[in-house]
């Protein structure tokens, strides 16, 4: 492409074509889809409808001020892109959910709190992820460490009888396996995705032996799900009470995005970590153990890691083949998308298991006529889109991925 075509069609511009586009399609499927008097109701199990706004007109409403919203990014522009992505996105999002919803009803709360839970084990795999990462370590091994966590949650809380003793054990087996990614990227100096990699295979293969060999045969694969935890007053509030009628890893998952931003950003310690991660020479000269720095963080990043993958198995009641279903893949795509910061990764893990939410409602309450592995691949499907740059672009630590030598 020649540079005067470059000046013309900038990321921009091309993002503003694309909302106006957008804004056109809402239109047309308002206008060829949906039947005039039909309305999308919204309701909650406490108050009843909450709002049902008449489908057709809604649409037309909203399409109508997405083609405004692309249009004006054309003449005038933004000054930031996320403003623009975050209107045309809502309205797309709102859009859709009405276009699905139209003749029907859909428990707006319940599909509040499944985008939570969705996003819980993404964002404890992205936290792995921030740590790993700002201390230039590339952890690809995110998915196996979930799984050998997911494995030995259940052998211990059915060898224990206590749930919390499977979490325990999921959170230092993970931790042992960090050491082992750790001891191949950072002391041998590995390719850190080929270690990875290696990892994930291994956590396949041997969790599926384990499984057959020794879990099964010893009835050891039924513990039961973990209890809900239930925080007394809120859970009866309308609306938002549901999420406080969670899994227990909900809650760490929440606590989790709060302290390790204030680690990263507020504590010498993550002043020492993001060091090592940006220009580990320059860290090395003012006395910081590089190799020290990023072994702990990698173990530290294995432990948040365990604690997702006792989400599938203690959530679940037992453990399954492949259980973590590439999650810990999306949750590196959502730590990217969140510009490998907590707060950033927690909110785009809302994006994907929004994503998430929304296709399971598709089959099981709307009933929408398409086939179940067309809707599943929509976590998926957007995973790929962010992956390619098209939402945005980020930059990673100026060291992930390069293996330091001490001079």
């Amino acid at each position: 492409m020649s540079d005067q075509w470059r000046k013309i069609l900038t990321r921009e511009k091309l993002l503003g074509a694309a909302c106006m586009v957008t804004g056109l399609i809402i239109i047309a499927v308002a206008a060829l889809l949906l039947e005039s008097g039909e309305v999308a109701v919204f309701s909650d199990e406490k108050l009843g409808t909450l709002f049902a706004p008449p489908s057709q007109t809604t649409l037309y409403v909203l399409g109508s001020l997405c083609f405004f919203v692309g249009g004006w990014q054309l003449y005038r522009g933004f000054r930031s892109t996320g403003v623009l992505l975050g209107a045309a996105g809502f309205l797309a999002v709102a859009s859709f959910l009405i276009a699905l919803t139209s003749g029907k009803e859909l428990n707006l709360p319940g599909l509040l709190q499944t985008t939570l839970t969705s996003a819980t084990p993404l964002t404890l795999g992205a936290l792995s992820g921030v740590f790993c990462e700002r201390a230039g370590v590339v952890n690809i091994a995110i998915e196996g460490m979930m799984l050998f966590g997911a494995f030995a949650a259940i052998a211990a809380t059915s060898l224990s009888g206590n749930h919390w003793v499977g979490m325990l054990a999921a959170v230092l087996t993970a931790g042992v396996i960090a050491v082992l990614h750790a001891i191949l990227s950072v002391t041998y100096k590995v390719d850190q995705i080929i270690s990875g990699t290696v990892i994930n295979i291994l956590a396949s293969g041997v969790t599926r032996y384990l499984k057959l060999r020794l879990l099964s045969p010893a009835g050891l694969n039924s513990p039961g799900p973990i209890a809900n935890m239930r925080i007394p007053v809120l859970v009866d509030l309308p609306i938002v009470g549901k999420f406080f009628d969670n899994n227990p890893t909900v809650f760490i998952m929440l606590i989790l995005v709060a302290v390790v931003t204030f680690i990263i950003f507020y504590t010498p310690w993550g002043l020492r970590t993001r060091s090592v991660g940006e220009h580990p020479r320059a860290a090395d000269t003012v006395g910081v153990d590089v190799i020290r720095m990023r072994y702990i963080n990698v173990i530290i990043g294995g432990l948040i890691a365990g604690i997702g993958g006792a989400y599938f198995s203690l959530g679940l009641g037992q453990f399954e083949d492949n259980m973590t279903h590439g999650q810990g893949f999306i949750a590196l795509a959502a730590m990217i998308f969140g510009n490998w910061t907590p707060v950033g990764s927690f909110l785009a893990a809302l994006l994907f298991g929004f994503a998430d939410a929304v296709q399971g409602k598709m089959q099981s309450v709307l009933r929408v006529g398409l086939p179940p592995e067309f809707l599943q691949m929509a976590p998926y499907i957007l995973t790929m889109i962010v992956l390619a740059g098209v939402i945005g672009r980020a930059t990673p630590p100026a060291a992930d991925g390069k293996p330091y030598e001490k001079q």
